[in-house]
């Protein structure tokens, strides 16, 4: 990925996704924060703080972010950086995350978890401090672990490293026209020898 108008659609695909994580880091945080700036926790709470932090951390973090949305996060930027459609560069946050131009599945989880996303948060905004700053903070941590990976993996890329995550493009598109655009169609104008 040579060309500045391929690295600037990759950029603007993974920095829209990290922009969306990264506003619900800045107003997550201060009510995370809350209840350990004010020891209002008991031992109990402390605990319980403690435990959803670190099972954030491996559920969330580890294997929701790093296992699954941001490797296809940046898989999808690097495809659209390589195949750039006007409408889907415009939107390409929205195309990085699978709203879009996805397989079926891929676009029903990413509603599905966007909807569940959005009900948890009403949920959670009832909640009185210290248990809502409890809860916050875990996502705090998976978010920031998130977020830290698709930058880490938006740096391979940048280096020369190949997307090794699925894409989930719809079965209408040819994978193999992800791996090397050019290769590949030379290979279809060229004549089979056998």
């Amino acid at each position: 990925m040579k060309r500045p108008l391929n690295i600037l659609i990759l950029t603007w695909g993974v920095f829209g996704v990290c922009l969306l994580l990264f506003q619900a880091l800045w107003r997550l945080t201060p009510l995370a924060l809350e209840p350990l700036r004010s020891g209002s926790l008991s031992t109990v709470q402390a605990l319980i703080y403690a435990l959803w932090v670190l099972f954030n951390a491996y559920a969330e973090g580890y294997r929701g972010f790093q296992k699954r949305f941001s490797p296809k996060v940046v898989a999808r930027a690097a495809y659209l950086a390589a195949n750039p459609r006007p409408l889907h560069v415009a939107l390409a946050p929205a195309f990085c995350m699978s709203y879009f131009f996805a397989s079926r599945r891929a676009k029903i989880v990413a509603w599905s978890v966007t909807l569940g996303v959005i009900g948890l948060v009403l949920a959670v905004h009832r909640l009185s401090q210290p248990w809502r700053g409890i809860v916050d903070g875990g996502v705090v941590v998976g978010l920031a672990w998130g977020m830290a990976v698709i930058l880490w993996l938006y740096l391979k890329i940048l280096f020369g490293a190949k997307p090794d995550a699925p894409t989930d493009l719809p079965s209408s598109v040819d994978a193999a026209d992800f791996a090397e655009p050019q290769a590949n169609s030379r290979k279809r104008t060229e004549p089979n020898p056998a």
